[in-house]
């Protein structure tokens, strides 16, 4: 973990664009879609029209194109979705990324070099759709990234020990029906031990194993820096 950090710390000192970089970064606000936001009580989140409609009115107030943000966030975001409500380990609503909400087809790029882990459409609803991992070893540090809600599009030529250079094309943001029901973004998650999950990792957790999700799935702002 401490040499992971230290990677990290030191892999930029300035933000690492992560979408489109024709957007620059200070079209980028940050958003939050937590249970604190006293906002939300005028919008049903679990509606992906009625959350575009929240995105959108806090992109307007900031003159911005993007909104990011979401890490451990304890959200009312999965209220209606199946399999989100575990009778063993409580409810999931902790969410382990960092989202990115932008229009449905904003390219996403590779922010680090890496190799194609795995990828696979996730289809059931509230799951994340058409994903990417990508598997880093950097200087003796391993660790992976996850890339969810593309487009099906960007699961095309795809091959697992692809290599992927920093700045490449992942992908594309998806669109609701094929991201299953959620507003356009990027899902963006940074995973340590991966196990024997391909192309699917838990995004969300519930407080009962927030302990060990907060040391496997380190904040992904350390890499990006917004």
């Amino acid at each position: 973990m401490d040499s992971l950090y230290n990677f990290l710390n030191n892999f930029s000192q300035k933000p690492v664009a992560i979408l489109d970089d024709v957007i620059a970064l200070d079209k980028y606000t940050e958003l939050d879609l937590s249970i604190n936001n006293i906002e939300l009580s005028n919008y049903d989140i679990t509606d992906p029209e009625a959350c575009q409609a929240y995105i959108d009115s806090v992109l307007h107030r900031n003159d911005a194109l993007v909104a990011y943000g979401g890490y451990l966030e304890q959200r009312n975001l999965y209220n209606n979705k199946k399999g989100f409500s575990g009778l063993v380990d409580g409810k999931r609503n902790i969410h382990l990324g960092m989202d990115f909400w932008a229009k449905a087809g904003t390219k996403v790029r590779a922010p680090i070099s890496g190799r194609i882990h795995s990828f696979k459409n996730n289809r059931s609803k509230g799951n994340y759709g058409p994903t990417i991992i990508l598997s880093h070893n950097v200087e003796g540090v391993h660790f992976y990234t996850l890339y969810g809600h593309l487009s099906l599009e960007s699961l095309n030529n795809l091959y697992e020990g692809k290599n992927i250079k920093e700045g490449d094309i992942l992908g594309f943001l998806g669109t609701s029906d094929i991201n299953v029901n959620y507003a356009p973004h990027l899902h963006f998650q940074m995973i340590l031990n991966i196990g024997d999950y391909k192309g699917d990792y838990p995004g969300v957790c519930s407080s009962t194993n927030l302990e060990y999700y907060i040391k496997n799935c380190p904040d992904p702002n350390l890499l990006l820096h917004m």
